[in-house]
């Protein structure tokens, strides 16, 4: 084989084995809007270095792998409260959705495509539960996919992140959480995730150590007083500004 192609060969090679993967657990409306069903506790600044981590990977050309929880309605029966099939908080944050993806709803089966971050940008895994190795799906695909590195944003901290993070250490990959980037409902709670989390070996860091820092000041899909309010804050101190 010609010496050129050789090389060419192991410059994949090397390329291949620095690559990272973005996990987006639950990012959905339910858990990141003031209207949704089970909003986190500090979802405006959550939502903005969630948007900033979404336009690091389209830029970086970073595959993503998305997780989603969704529970059957149950004829208006559900127990659950969130996430109800069909239902609008079920849906996706606009900016965490990529035109070129592919989305496998839950229903216990290991099946997968070949090559599959090759073909798509981005793999939706829907879940019927908190912890996504818990979906036989999920499980194959976390467990098999290999990656320099695991990235993870999302919500919530103390629920899904944590499962995903110490299922995936578990597993023997290296993973860094985007602290602010990833949602809480109980600060004490998520305090003690995080220690846990960073004990197993994750690595812990901000959202500008990874995507650098952003002006945006509004998230552009809440509409709670706290989101407009602080875009037209901004908004009045440009104008005095200039």
């Amino acid at each position: 084989m010609p010496w050129k192609e050789v090389w060419k060969m192991i410059l994949q090679l090397v390329k291949s084995r620095r690559k990272q993967i973005l996990i987006d657990i639950d990012t959905q409306k339910d858990f990141l809007l003031a209207g949704g069903k089970a909003c986190i506790r500090n979802h405006r600044r959550v939502l903005a270095h969630i948007r900033r981590v979404m336009a690091w990977a389209r830029s970086q050309n970073i595959p993503i792998i998305s997780t989603a929880e969704v529970y059957p309605d149950n004829n208006g029966e559900s127990t659950i409260g969130y996430c109800i099939d069909g239902t609008d908080g079920q849906k996706k944050i606009p900016y965490t959705l990529f035109k070129d993806r592919i989305t496998f709803a839950a229903d216990g089966s290991t099946d997968l495509p070949r090559d599959m971050l090759r073909q798509h940008r981005q793999i939706i895994l829907h879940k019927r539960c908190v912890d996504p190795f818990d979906e036989p799906r999920i499980d194959r695909l976390l467990s098999e996919v290999r990656a320099n590195e695991f990235i993870l944003v999302g919500a919530s901290l103390e629920g899904a992140v944590k499962m995903t993070a110490l299922g995936l250490l578990q597993r023997g990959k290296k993973v860094t959480i985007i602290v602010d980037a990833v949602g809480t409902h109980n600060k004490k709670e998520a305090k003690l995730a995080l220690r846990k989390m960073e004990t197993k070996g994750a690595k812990l860091v901000e959202t500008k150590k990874l995507a650098g820092t952003s002006h945006l000041r509004q998230v552009g899909v809440c509409n709670c007083e706290s989101c407009q309010g602080a875009g037209r804050k901004a908004s009045a101190n440009n104008g005095e500004k200039n």
